[in-house]
């Protein structure tokens, strides 16, 4: 393959000449590895350890991606991790909810060790809850329908049907196509009731993943205005992955640069959008 196909493969936005390849990325993300200690990241947590990974190794099958790896997280704050194609990002969600064998290490909430729980039961006794990649609704069911999804696992459906109303007056877009199939939203309607449907359970933290991937730059900008909004005036504290870096790191407190299932650089989010290394490789800079 010509050194002109890999370009197209690459990361960048806007100038053709400052767009490199996926394999780039990767080489040059190795080079700029560094140890990133325990004290580092609780600073940046505001020495909160709400959300707390330790050393975890973590993987599919008898696969590893994540190599003792390290987060924190305060309560009410927002995290994005970044970084090359399969750096483990999406890897440290599905870890925190349930979904990769965990081969040794541990996730605590709230002083909580939650590391062998079962998604349900983290998302209903540890309020987590996890908003998966795309195309997660129900096309043929309603907008109410897809919402009332979002409570299956509740004890009692009225509970349910309560945080659906509340949801459905607070989103007045979604409100106004309750009765409508959902294979008729736009693709910003969707992610919108994608996000909604977590809302259900009333969690504490909420687990995005590309929330980003496949809008209009007009949606984009209106998912994360949600996500915004759902942590300064509900608390929620969100962990999110974002291929679309300058955006997640505008939003964030906090971001994670992930190498090869560890963290290379971690700092507060406005300041990796000044980092060179960072611009370089994941900002079309």
């Amino acid at each position: 393959m010509s050194d002109d196909k890999n370009k197209i493969r690459g990361y960048g936005e806007g100038k053709t000449n400052t767009v490199i390849s996926v394999d780039d990325v990767v080489e040059k993300s190795s080079q700029i590895k560094a140890k990133v200690s325990d004290s580092e990241l609780l600073k940046l947590s505001n020495q909160s350890k709400f959300l707390e990974i330790k050393n975890l190794v973590a993987g599919y099958g008898k696969m590893e991606i994540l190599h003792n790896f390290n987060l924190t997280c305060g309560e009410g704050q927002s995290l994005c991790l970044i970084g090359p194609n399969g750096a483990g990002k999406s890897t440290v969600l599905h870890s925190i909810y349930g979904f990769t064998n965990i081969f040794s290490g541990e996730i605590t909430i709230n002083n909580s060790n939650v590391t062998k729980l079962s998604p349900a039961e983290k998302l209903k006794n540890s309020g987590v809850a996890y908003i998966l990649q795309d195309n997660s609704v129900f096309p043929d069911m309603t907008v109410e329908e897809n919402l009332l999804m979002g409570g299956f696992i509740k004890d009692n459906i009225e509970e349910s049907r309560d945080s659906a109303n509340a949801v459905l007056k607070k989103y007045t877009r979604l409100g106004e196509r309750r009765n409508q199939k959902a294979k008729v939203l736009s693709g910003g309607e969707r992610r919108l009731l994608e996000i909604s449907r977590a809302l259900i359970m009333n969690p504490d933290i909420l687990l995005v993943d590309e929330p980003s991937i496949g809008l209009e730059p007009k949606y984009i900008d209106m998912v994360f205005e949600i996500l915004g909004d759902l942590q300064k005036n509900e608390k929620k504290t969100i962990l999110l992955v974002e291929q679309n870096a300058k955006k997640g790191l505008e939003f964030a407190d906090i971001g994670y640069v992930l190498v090869s299932g560890e963290t290379a650089i971690a700092g507060k989010g406005d300041e990796l959008l000044k980092n060179e290394e960072v611009g370089r490789l994941f900002l079309g800079g």
